[in-house]
């Protein structure tokens, strides 16, 4: 019987080394996060798979919506009957003031009218529901079930009934991420509304915020109110923020260390309002030196 010479077939198709395909893999992944980290080369596939998975979203929490809001308009409908007669009681009994602050407030807008002042930037806005909050749990963040399909833009701020939430900073087809005042990264110009002292808020991470860049000796006391300013140009001025909760000094520092309490329902809140953008502000006047063409002049010291 003759003895075949050839090699028997291989069971399985050899390819490269697996430390090789490990290696090759890490690196593309390495290389992918920088390029997205520092030109954003991936917005656009993010925007996709947003556009993509939504409706499976929205499919996936239908059943969980239905049942939440069927039981709760069993369990709460003799108590919202109780109170809309409440409401409309309290309402035919504030009928006459009602009636008198519309006389004063056209007195007020004839008197603004004389007096030739511009009458204040109104608010205006559309509603919005939180879906779900982000995974990270680093980062203050909200997705909104409106976007790009709503007109919605980066930069607006969402409030609610009690002041201000946060602010979109990234906007997909049919949804919206906001930053909240708690994050991190989120800083808010505001001004104290008993001394009007300007300053800025920015996010601790815990469900606070802090009120930095005031000196030590500034006037801020527990209780006070936050307010925003509007130097901005994003949040209109007047919309609160925070109340203030502690107050710490020390002399070896420059400025107190003030920690506020949010006083929108920032941690819990379900149903928002998103402001429309508002108008820029008036550019900045040229400097002395611009006009002229050359350097103001140095004024002259006391004695001279």
């Amino acid at each position: 019987m003759a003895v075949l010479d050839h090699a028997p077939p291989p069971f399985f198709k050899r390819g490269p080394a697996p430390l090789a395909l490990l290696s090759f893999y890490v690196a593309f992944s390495i290389a992918l996060f920088v390029l997205d980290l520092r030109f954003h080369a991936l917005d656009i596939v993010r925007q996709a798979i947003s556009l993509s998975t939504d409706p499976l979203q929205r499919l996936a929490q239908a059943p969980v919506r239905m049942l939440t809001e069927g039981s709760d308009y069993f369990l709460t409908l003799e108590s919202v009957q109780e109170e809309n007669r409440s409401l409309q009681a309290a309402q035919l009994a504030a009928a006459p003031t009602l009636l008198r602050l519309e006389q004063l407030e056209a007195e007020n807008e004839r008197l603004r009218q004389l007096l030739a002042l511009q009458s204040r930037e109104k608010a205006a806005g559309q509603a919005a529901r939180i879906l779900y909050t982000a995974r990270d749990p680093f980062a203050r963040r909200v997705y909104l079930d409106k976007g790009q399909q709503q007109g919605l833009i980066p930069g607006q701020p969402v409030i609610d009934e009690g002041g201000i939430i946060g602010q979109i900073t990234r906007v997909f087809p049919f949804s919206a991420e906001v930053t909240l005042v708690t994050d991190k990264n989120q800083a808010v110009p505001v001004q104290v509304q008993r001394t009007g002292q300007r300053s800025v808020t920015f996010g601790l991470g815990n469900g606070q915020v802090e009120l930095k860049y005031i000196p030590a000796n500034a006037d801020v006391q527990v209780g006070d109110m936050l307010v925003t300013s509007g130097l901005d140009g994003v949040y209109l001025p007047g919309f609160p923020v925070a109340k203030v909760i502690h107050v710490e000094r020390d002399s070896a520092y420059a400025f107190a260390r003030i920690i506020a309490a949010p006083l929108a329902a920032v941690e819990s809140h379900t149903v928002v309002m998103v402001l429309h953008p508002r108008e820029p502000l008036p550019p900045r006047p040229p400097a002395p030196e611009a006009e002229s063409g050359k350097p103001a002049a140095k004024p002259a010291r006391a004695g001279n």
